[in-house]
């Protein structure tokens, strides 16, 4: 016992000597030493909220600071920091220091920021309502230190914290319960690509977001096959845990699958270095090796399904842990892959019988609840309804698979709960149709129409007594391979969202770093709003397109407004203050030439006040046609005029809406007229999006230091939703597209770019100049690509010249003179943007883009006119009319993934990509306990061109955590680093709690 005792005192003695110490060496920089305390016996999160504090005090002062219980003695003249819940004794008693009823008050996801005067220290007070609200508590109280988060990492600003820090009085909570992303599995730029280190590396980043909820979706079938995210079949074809004993083939995207618009190809073929970053021929995620393009047998299939959801279900537990719901689902009615439909006809069942497909149910969702720990499993609508409409066929069906599938459930006793996702809300007549036969414990979802050009449906706000989750699109598989910026618009659909009173708002996606303001924008508003919503933005339409005519129109002597209109559009939404309206709508049939042809419902307010309006049939070609409606009341603050497609697209002239001091004019898809507004885009006069600047000024000082940050936030301001567009679906997401506009006229859109290059000379620190390089090189990368589409463009209007020529002699000599020249243009033009485009790559992401523009692009702009030509020419192509495989980018070193935290005992892989060093004389990690001895090195070695790996044993820190950085050193030239700040500033690990 005595010995015990003396134990017990050797050790508080060493570490007040320690903090002691530390408090020597903060009070030599201006600050006081830090001391993190947690309560008796805290939980997972709380401790975990410890070494988050710490970790981050850490990267932003230099000072490592001891956890303690919250009883031990404090330092006189430190600073603590209390993580814990608000039922801690240690919490409450803070609670009475201060006289405060505001801890009691918290809900389990709000935390409370609180810095007290005790009589020798400082103390701030970091609780939460329930322990994940403690977790928050740490986040932002890094954030308070200058530090931000995304989905891609972490942005510690380069110069050090000076003085004390801070005191603060903050509290907060959600706007909704749950906050989260939707990867979208299909191309290589998102989640195909994932590993099970990449799952974990995003996961841990969503609560430092404010965020918790993570879902997939699933392709049963086709595409060119099944995805492996959830399997479908009876439960007597269920073995132990993960496995199957049935399965059909599958696959993620990998490089040699064709679909989406891609070609085959090997990796070792992709031009202009891009072949460095792959170490093999056939890439993807690791559970497609050796199975690529797709499983050949039913043992590789059945392999496949049992390292998905081994995978997934290590993912979904590493969530849980985090408090991070998560969800899976597959398209409603349920498609059944025909090797299972084959199967079930075999033993004699239909695959179409209700029976059948809840006995497939019963075995999904047994395997699910074997596999991993869902909270949800949702039911994506079919895609086609948001373009062209449903029968009530195809919603009966719908109907009867959602039934099917929620008896299995109860059957079988799943302990996740159902819900509804898709393209649509709900059917194109009653978008809140499920509401009315669905338990009401199961969720409503969408995303939103139109791949977010569409506004969140107005719908959510009658559905009533069930959760609503909105899903915003944080960017759109059309312009896949360019930057996109929707600050502002991801803040507008979180204020919808918010007005409709969804208690869940979700960003679907599939990149992540390039992605930064956007998720970042989404995931703040999903916290407050107040700061910067303007009530009185109007929303654009939900549709791009706009036809015009010069005819005179009949019946009216305004032609002007009835010879344009929006088509295609979904919805118009207007701010209108409560009260009654009297609403006008124009329409003029300017293209069809008969009857049933154009046919659409109008709704106002989520009433159908017009219904099969066909224009021609009731008033023929190019004459005006209105109608009035009377006493529309607007009760959330909305008027809402909705387009729903029969046949064809709709469309629309102009809206009048008149109320007790209110008018609102709007000359759909036409430029102010009189006393009507122009509709966007060709006079932009109205916006959907919200105020952004304030945004934009914080993430530029915390992204690039503050020496220039006023001048950037102004510029990506000015190009949030307005940056041009130099890619689109072509048979696949992100292709290059022919650009009939000359390069000169274009390159005025570009002046942006110039206006940042200008600003990189001052921009100060490492850290702040590698994010800048970034996004320089990505919007340089964008210019170059525009410039490929006005020389395509170009030359395939000389190649028409040249095919028309009959002479085969002149044909050939045109083709020398012109063609030739014209493609060596070209073909510099793709060894520029690869020369833009790899100084980028930092996720898997990047790699897929690198992956789409070798195999979606290039096939239609370079290699099959390449051999187009060779026949005119009858020979070889020259050497300048061919890409080439060599490297043109600088030399370059990328860390994919990057995990911020790691369980206990579990190793920590480093694999890093390196392109434009032959022969490095060093490739090593270099290592320890954080801010503590001296460095340890580990070699990275070869695993295929240039990738390499290393495995640091995190079991012989104990429970240390962990920092690190990769150094590469060329025989010539400058070594390469990981973070661009190291060794200064690394890369940090902590050792989660056991």
């Amino acid at each position: 016992m005595i010995k015990r005792l003396l134990l017990m005192l050797l050790v508080m003695h060493l570490i007040s000597m320690g903090m002691a110490a530390e408090c020597s060496h903060a009070a030599k920089e201006g600050r006081e030493a830090v001391v993190i305390q947690t309560p008796k016996n805290a939980s997972f999160l709380e401790k975990m909220a410890a070494q988050e504090i710490r970790r981050y005090v850490y990267l932003r002062t230099g000072e490592w600071a001891n956890i303690v219980d919250g009883d031990s003695a404090i330092p006189s003249g430190a600073y603590a920091i209390l993580a814990t819940a608000k039922n801690r004794p240690e919490a409450i008693a803070v609670a009475k220091d201060i006289d405060s009823p505001s801890l009691e008050g918290l809900n389990p996801q709000q935390y409370w920021l609180k810095t007290i005067e005790r009589k020798n220290y400082r103390l701030t007070l970091a609780a939460g309502g329930g322990e994940l609200g403690v977790l928050y508590a740490a986040y932002h109280f890094a954030e308070a230190l200058g530090v931000r988060f995304y989905l891609h990492g972490d942005v510690i600003p380069d110069e050090r914290w000076a003085g004390p820090l801070p005191a603060l009085d903050e509290k907060g909570g959600p706007l909704f319960d749950l906050r989260g992303i939707q990867p979208f599995h299909d191309f290589p730029e998102g989640p195909d690509w994932w590993n099970l280190d990449d799952y974990k590396a995003i996961l841990a980043q969503l609560p430092k977001m404010g965020m918790n909820f993570f879902a997939l979706h699933t392709y049963p079938e086709n595409h060119p096959n099944a995805e492996p995210t959830v399997w479908i079949g009876l439960p007597q074809d269920i073995g132990e845990g993960s496995q199957v004993k049935f399965s059909y083939p599958s696959s993620y995207m990998n490089t040699l699958r064709g679909n989406w618009g891609y070609d085959e190809m090997n990796t070792s073929d992709f031009v202009y270095g891009g072949g460095a970053l792959f170490e093999e021929d056939a890439y993807g995620a690791d559970v497609m090796l050796g199975k690529c393009p797709q499983p050949d047998s039913l043992e590789k299939s059945n392999e496949l399904f049992q390292e998905t959801g081994d995978m997934l279900g290590d993912a979904f537990r590493f969530a849980r842990q985090l408090g991070i719901k998560t969800c899976a689902g597959t398209e409603t009615p349920l498609i059944i892959p025909k090797s299972v439909q084959l199967r079930l006809k075999m033993m004699g069942k239909d695959p179409e019988d209700p029976a059948v497909v809840q006995e497939l149910y019963e075995g999904m969702f047994k395997r699910i609840m074997q596999t991993c720990p869902l909270d949800y499993y949702w039911f994506w609508t079919p895609e086609e309804w948001t373009w062209s409409g449903n029968t009530g066929k195809q919603v009966e069906a719908t109907k009867q698979d959602l039934l099917a599938a929620d008896a299995a459930r109860k059957k079988i006793g799943a302990p996740f709960t159902l819900a509804t996702c898709g393209w649509v809300l709900g059917p194109v007549n009653d978008r809140a149709l499920f509401d009315k036969f669905l338990p009401k414990e199961m969720p409503m979802s969408c995303i939103n129409r139109e791949v977010g050009k569409t506004p969140v449906d107005p719908a959510f706000a009658r559905v009533q007594g069930r959760p609503t989750w909105a899903i915003p699109w944080m960017e759109d598989d059309p312009g896949l391979l360019s930057p996109q910026l929707w600050a502002g618009r991801m803040r507008a659909d979180a204020a919808d969202a918010l007005k409709y009173r969804c208690n869940g708002l979700m960003g679907i996606h599939w990149r992540t770093r390039i992605l930064g303001p956007n998720v970042s924008a989404l995931a703040k508003a999903g916290w407050s709003q107040k700061e910067w919503y303007d009530p009185s933005i109007h929303e654009i339409p939900a549709g791009e397109n706009y036809i015009s005519t010069r005819e005179p129109i009949a019946h009216t002597k305004m032609d002007a407004l009835y010879q344009s209109a929006s088509t295609g559009a979904a919805m118009y939404s207007f701010a209108a203050p409560q009260g009654k309206y009297s609403i006008t709508l124009r329409f003029c049939e300017m293209q069809k030439n008969e009857k049933g042809k154009r046919v659409f419902n109008v709704k106002i307010q989520d009433r159908i006040v017009i219904a099969k309006l066909d224009i021609f049939a009731e008033a023929g070609k190019d004459a005006a046609l209105d109608f009035h409606f009377a006493g529309i009341e607007s009760k959330d603050g909305r008027i809402v005029v909705e387009l729903i497609p029969l046949m064809d697209a709709p469309c629309l002239s102009a809206i009048s809406i008149r109320g007790k001091g209110y008018a609102n004019n709007l000359n759909c898809g036409g430029e102010a007229y009189r006393n009507f507004d122009g509709d966007w885009p060709p006079a932009k006069t109205i916006t959907r999006d919200q105020p952004i600047l304030d945004f934009y000024r914080d993430w530029a000082r915390c992204e690039f230091g503050a020496e220039a940050a006023e001048e950037i936030a102004t510029i990506f301001t000015k190009i949030d939703k307005n940056t041009p567009r130099p890619s689109e679906w072509q048979d696949g997401p992100g292709s290059l597209i022919h650009n009939p506009r000359s390069w000169p006229e274009m390159r005025q859109e570009y002046a942006f770019v110039d206006e940042l290059e200008s600003l990189r000379r001052r921009i100060i620190g490492a850290g702040n100049l590698s994010r800048f390089d970034y996004w320089l090189n990505s919007f340089r990368f964008m210019r170059a690509t525009e410039k490929i589409d006005c020389a395509w463009s170009v030359y395939d209007k000389a190649m028409q010249k040249v095919k028309a020529e009959k002479d085969s002699a002149k044909q050939k000599e045109m083709a020398v003179k012109k063609l030739l020249p014209l493609r060596a243009e070209i073909v510099k033009g793709v060894e520029e943007a690869f020369r833009f485009l790899l100084p980028t790559v930092s996720n898997t992401g990047e790699m897929g883009t690198v992956a789409n523009l070798n195999q979606h692009s290039l096939t239609r702009l370079l290699y099959k006119p390449g051999e187009e030509l060779e026949k005119l020419l009858g020979a070889p192509l020259p050497a300048d009319c061919q890409p080439s495989k060599e490297l043109t980018a600088p030399a370059g070193l990328a860390v994919p993934t990057v995990r911020g935290c790691l369980s206990h005992g579990e190793p920590l892989s480093v694999k890093a990509l390196v392109w434009g060093v032959d022969s490095p004389c060093e490739a090593a990690v270099h290592w320890r306990p954080i801010g503590e001895g001296e460095w340890r090195t580990t070699p990275l070695e070869p695993i295929g061109r240039g990738v390499y790996k290393a495995e640091i044993p995190t079991d012989k820190l104990g429970s240390k955590d962990l920092e690190y950085y990769v150094r590469v050193s060329p025989k010539e030239g400058k070594p390469l680093l990981f973070p661009a700040t190291a060794p200064e500033l690394n890369q940090t690990v902590i050792i989660l709690p056991e």
